[in-house]
């Protein structure tokens, strides 16, 4: 479970107040499909530009990062809606004032705004003796459509917990 939800903790870690949330934001699984699945693409990216230097040269990431990104990326537009719900119910759990400053931006700054952020974090924090396993693990997710990787994240997370909420970061997973 750890590394493939490790790409959409990474995501949800940079929004402003979620650290000091008291109470942790419950997302249901299609929310949190929807996001797990908008932000592969630039965590994939991100995870790419981190490896590359400490992977063999027969990597997958660094023989197909980039045609994976660019085939991921294809669907990011139609979770887009389900991303940004669950984007803004994460940006406005501490403070009211941050998520009306993330409503009222129009989508396409918020999205630029969310994919740049994503994908440098990713690329600043992904442990590098980490990177050989993720190279598999994205292998081995690589030929499943996006959607389905996206659920698949979301059910890991899911079956993690003994009570029927899983408990990753700041946000838990709720039921519809």
């Amino acid at each position: 479970m750890r590394v493939p939800a490790f790409f959409t903790v990474a995501a949800l870690a940079m929004i402003p107040g979620l650290a000091h949330a008291a109470e942790p934001v419950c997302l249901t699984p299609g929310e949190f499909s929807s996001l797990a699945a908008y932000a592969l693409p630039s965590a994939i990216s991100g995870t790419t530009k981190r490896c590359t230097a400490t992977l063999a040269p027969n990597a997958f990431l660094r023989k197909n990062g980039t045609d994976l990104v660019t085939r991921y990326s294809a669907q990011k537009q139609a979770n887009w809606p389900g991303a940004k719900s669950a984007f803004l119910k994460l940006g406005s759990s501490d403070s009211k004032d941050a998520g009306n400053l993330l409503t009222k931006l129009p989508d396409t700054s918020l999205m630029q705004m969310f994919d740049l952020a994503l994908e440098g974090m990713v690329e600043q924090n992904v442990p590098t003796e980490k990177c050989e396993t993720i190279d598999t693990v994205i292998r081995l997710l690589a030929p499943l459509p996006p959607a389905n990787t996206a659920e698949l994240i979301a059910l890991t997370v899911g079956l993690a917990s003994k009570t029927g909420k899983a408990k990753v970061g700041k946000f838990t997973l709720c039921e519809n």
